[in-house]
């Protein structure tokens, strides 16, 4: 049986109605945006035959709500096999740590990479709204697997000093600092498939 992994994509959030159609009325459009593949899109032949690669479409990603998510996601659930792979991108890697540090998780985790993910909204202009965190993420720490922390110094949306919050937060997570991958907007991630084979090994 192939080993899941599936990947929380990100999101937007705004603080408002207003501000959401003012993006929505500013978004300037083109197609190189819309048929460009990344990591996420390609994790699947980077990883091989042995793997089950799930990038679900969580609801109206371009105007965030947690709630929203965690009723998708709790759907979702019943999907994922013992031993499965989380890896959460941007707002999706505040919302997997949320959610593991807030629910019981129904079947053993094998490991959670968080990639790229704000920890609060202090020093950013991207609002995280509902996603907050809990004051312990000794529950997600606790039934997360392995946990893995991925953040670049020159990440233009997640300030930093994230990274040092989830280190601190959880302690016996394996961070990993970049020096220029930006928001991690990369096609290929290659660090990130080698560790998930390894966790299997």
């Amino acid at each position: 049986m192939k080993k899941q992994v599936v990947i929380i994509p990100g999101g937007d959030c705004f603080g408002s109605y207003g501000e959401y159609i003012k993006f929505l009325k500013d978004f300037k459009i083109n197609l190189k945006r819309f048929n460009k593949k990344g990591w996420k899109e390609n994790l699947s032949q980077e990883l091989g035959r042995g793997y089950e690669v799930i990038l679900p479409r969580m609801p109206n990603s371009l105007d965030a709500r947690y709630l929203e998510w965690r009723i998708w996601f709790k759907k979702l659930t019943s999907l994922f096999r013992k031993d499965v792979v989380f890896i959460g991108y941007s707002l999706g890697g505040i919302f997997i740590a949320k959610y593991l540090a807030e629910n019981k998780f129904p079947r053993k985790i094998r490991g959670t990479f968080l990639v790229g993910a704000p920890y609060d909204h202090e020093g950013s202009d991207e609002p995280i709204m509902d996603f907050k965190l809990p004051k312990s993420l000794a529950r997600f720490a606790k039934q997360g697997g392995k946990i893995s922390i991925y953040q670049s110094q020159d990440d233009p949306f997640v300030p930093f000093s994230n990274f040092g919050k989830y280190k601190k937060a959880l302690p016996d997570a394996h961070a990993v600092a970049f020096k220029n991958k930006g928001h991690f907007g990369q096609e290929r991630f290659p660090e990130l498939a080698r560790e998930i084979k390894k966790l299997f090994k």
